[in-house]
């Protein structure tokens, strides 16, 4: 009889076991990709160490779920692949949770949400930024963005260039090679600060529509990885109840980090 039981109980344990799966206790290292050029969420400073909104943040979470931390800075027209090809374990970088991201990878809990800005020369006058307003207009924005989604669903009229980094873009438009640029405000407003401080000004907000922008940005993980993702999700959910969210974001967006 004993035998019989200790049988019967490893094959249940045979059966409760799925290949590929793992707990949470057995989570200890987690791969972290970032784009590393997207201020004031995550950066690659002059000493080419990461900074950012998002990197204190991660940071703070890793410290909660006791796991050590890599980070991998990584192009985003390449961080969805990469992270597809097991290069990291997740994506921390200013990723809107869009319904057609989410065909392909899952996504977290929401930590942040920020208003949309179109910034123009300082000479501009109208805050006119409708489609026919701006017809004939050169716009810009981050490739493989939202924001770009945006400008090709809406601004048919418009001419459209995509930039690989965000800062391009900016500085296209500092140089008067494009007329508009269109990115997350705090971004924007980080650019503002700095470079473009004498050249241009937020011309308008841009309405969001839901099925382009999603409801917030989340971390990107693999399908399947349900146990990192209700790991990270409790890590956010703690820091949202203590505070520790919003003393980040306050910190590097100047505002709390769900608009």
């Amino acid at each position: 009889m004993t035998t019989k039981r200790a049988f019967l109980a490893a094959m249940l344990a045979a059966a409760a076991f799925v290949p590929g799966t793992a707990s949470a206790q057995a989570i200890t290292e987690i791969k972290i990709g970032t784009e590393g050029a997207y201020p004031p969420y995550n950066n690659l400073n002059a000493k080419k160490e990461l900074e950012g909104f998002e990197i204190d943040y991660m940071n703070d979470l890793c410290a909660r779920m006791k796991v050590k931390c890599t980070w991998v800075v990584q192009d985003w027209d390449g961080i969805i692949p990469a992270l597809l090809s097991k290069k990291y374990d997740v994506i921390v970088a200013g990723m809107n949770a869009t319904p057609e991201r989410a065909k392909r990878v899952d996504f977290t809990d929401v930590y942040t949400s920020t208003p949309i800005a179109m910034v123009g020369a300082k000479s501009i006058t109208s805050t006119n930024i409708s489609p026919d307003a701006l017809k004939g207009k050169t716009l810009g924005a981050q490739g493989s963005t939202i924001h770009m989604n945006y400008l090709e669903a809406y601004y048919k009229g418009s001419t459209l260039r995509p930039y690989p980094t965000q800062e391009e873009a900016n500085l296209d438009l500092l140089n008067g090679r494009l007329d508009y640029i269109v990115a997350d405000l705090e971004a924007l407003e980080s650019f503002l600060k700095d470079k473009g401080k004498d050249c241009c000004k937020i011309i308008a907000e841009v309405k969001r529509d839901a099925a382009i922008h999603g409801p917030g940005v989340g971390m990107a993980l693999r399908k399947g990885e349900d146990a990192l993702k209700a790991m990270i999700n409790k890590a956010i959910a703690e820091s949202k109840a203590d505070g520790s969210l919003d003393k980040h974001a306050m910190k590097w967006l100047g505002k709390k980090a769900i608009q």
